[in-house]
């Protein structure tokens, strides 16, 4: 299963990005090979439609899961429709956040906000 997390830094050990759309990159990491990737997030200096795009790339990079803390409304229609679920992340790093949800100790993002529609602030 290929699961996708914004991070802060390329690195296991960076913390989750608060902004799902305007993270630096995307960590894809593959629970069965353990093989991982960072991305970068062309989205993040977009004007608008950040978290769409960053959705669409993840969507691209053929995630099953996403672990984030927020995620906007636009963002997750698109992981939605894709059928890719998406997480509520801890305070804590990238991996720790991978081995959480491998326990099954993370729960389904209820939370979604309303799109921030191209001002680019949180």
């Amino acid at each position: 299963m290929k699961i996708a997390i914004p991070v802060d830094d390329p690195n296991l050990e960076t913390s989750v990005c608060q902004s799902f759309g305007r993270t630096p990159y995307f960590l894809i990491y593959d629970t069965e090979t353990k093989e991982r990737k960072f991305i970068d997030n062309s989205a993040a200096a977009s004007q608008g439609g950040a978290g769409i795009k960053a959705a669409q790339s993840i969507v691209d990079n053929k995630s099953e899961v996403v672990l984030t803390p927020l995620c906007g409304e636009n963002a997750a229609e698109v992981l939605n429709a894709a059928g890719i679920k998406i997480y509520k992340t801890r305070d804590a790093s990238a991996m720790d956040n991978i081995n959480a949800f491998i326990e099954g100790q993370l729960s389904l993002l209820e939370e979604i906000h309303p799109g921030f529609h191209g001002n680019g602030s949180k």
